[in-house]
C-alpha cells in the first residue's frame, strides 16, 4: 500500500530561509523571525511568501568576526583565482534562474518577463565583476615617475572587512551590483538584506555555500536595517561601510558612527540606476593603495 493514497491532497514544503554567517546557516541568535510579504499589497500588505531571519546585534557582531577571520586567505588569493570563483558564482546563479525569477518577481512586483530580464542583468553583472578581478591594478596601479634611481610603484590593496546595506529597491541586481565589487576586490563582505525583499540576498547565500568562495568571506543578514546596521557602523573591526540601502537619516547616523575608527563611507545616492553601465567607482572604493620604492640595479 503506498504512502499516500490516490488523490490525497500533498503537503506543501515550505523553505525555511536563514542568516549566511561564517560559511553556514544559523538561525538569528534571538530567534525571531519576521513576515515577508510579496509587494502586490505594498509593504506588509501582500501576502505571505515566508520567515526571515530578524537578526540581532550579536549576529552583526558574529558576521564582523567570520569576516575578519577570511580577509587573510581572500585577499591573499590571485586575482586571477578570485575570478575564477566569481565566475563560478555566475554559473551557479545562472543554475537557479527560475528559483531567482520566482524570488525577484515576489519581491519588486514584476511580471515574470521583467523579473527574468532583472536576473539575467544580476548574473551579466556578476560575470563583468568577475572579469575585473585582474584587471583593476593595471588601471589604477602603476609605475610613478620619481626624481632619484629608483623605482616606484604603487598597487592597490584591498580594505578589509566592508558592511555593506543592499539597495532596498532592487533586492537582486541592486544586491550584486553592491557586493560583487566588494569581494572581486579582495575584501570580505557583512551584507544586509533589504529589509522588506530580503529572500533573493538570502538564497545567495546558499549559492555562496556551494560555490568555492570561502567561507566568512560574504556574510549575510536580514533584518531591520537600522537596527543591524548600528553595530556595524561602530564596529572597530569593519574598516569600511556602504550606505546605499539606508535612508537619508540612517545615512547620517551611520556616518558619524563611523568616523569613530575612520572607516571608509560610501554614501547613497538618491538617483542610482542598477542598469546602467556601473564602471569602476565601486570597484575603486574599496581599494587603497601601496607604494613601493625600490633601488634600480639592485
Amino acid at each position: 500500500m503506498s504512502e499516500r493514497s490516490e488523490g490525497a491532497a500533498r503537503l506543501s514544503v515550505f523553505k525555511t530561509y536563514k542568516l549566511y554567517v561564517g560559511g553556514k546557516f544559523p538561525r538569528s541568535e534571538s530567534g525571531r523571525v519576521y513576515e515577508v510579504t510579496d509587494s502586490k499589497g505594498g509593504r506588509g500588505g501582500g501576502a505571505w511568501l515566508a520567515n526571515a531571519p530578524l537578526a540581532s546585534r550579536k549576529d552583526a557582531r558574529d558576521a564582523v568576526v567570520a569576516a575578519r577571520k577570511a580577509v587573510a586567505g581572500w585577499s591573499g588569493a590571485t586575482a586571477y583565482n578570485r575570478g575564477q570563483v566569481l565566475y563560478r558564482v555566475a554559473e551557479m546563479l545562472e543554475g537557479r534562474r527560475e528559483q531567482y525569477v520566482r524570488e525577484v518577481a515576489d519581491a519588486e512586483g514584476l511580471s515574470k518577463a521583467k523579473a527574468a530580464a532583472v536576473v539575467d542583468a544580476a548574473v551579466d553583472r556578476w560575470v563583468w565583476y568577475a572579469g575585473w578581478t585582474d584587471k583593476i591594478a593595471q588601471v589604477v596601479g602603476g609605475a610613478n615617475p620619481v626624481a632619484g634611481p629608483y623605482f616606484n610603484l604603487s598597487t592597490p590593496e584591498p580594505t578589509g572587512v566592508v558592511a555593506v546595506l543592499a539597495p532596498q529597491d532592487s533586492s537582486l541586481l541592486g544586491l550584486v551590483s553592491v557586493l560583487a565589487p566588494v569581494i572581486a576586490t579582495g575584501n570580505t563582505a557583512v551584507v544586509v538584506a533589504a529589509e522588506h525583499a530580503p529572500l533573493p540576498a538570502l538564497s545567495l547565500g546558499e549559492v555562496l555555500a556551494t560555490s568555492d568562495v570561502p567561507a566568512g568571506v560574504v556574510n549575510i543578514l536580514s533584518g531591520r536595517t537600522a537596527e543591524i546596521a548600528a553595530p556595524l557602523a561602530a564596529h572597530q573591526d569593519v574598516n569600511a561601510i556602504d550606505l546605499t540601502g539606508a535612508s537619508p537619516q540612517l545615512a547620517a547616523e551611520l556616518e558619524a558612527a563611523a568616523a569613530d575608527n575612520l572607516k571608509r563611507v560610501r554614501r547613497p545616492s538618491p538617483t542610482e540606476n542598477w542598469l546602467t553601465d556601473p564602471g569602476t567607482s565601486r570597484l575603486t572604493a574599496w581599494l587603497e593603495t601601496k607604494t613601493v620604492w625600490h633601488p634600480m640595479g639592485v
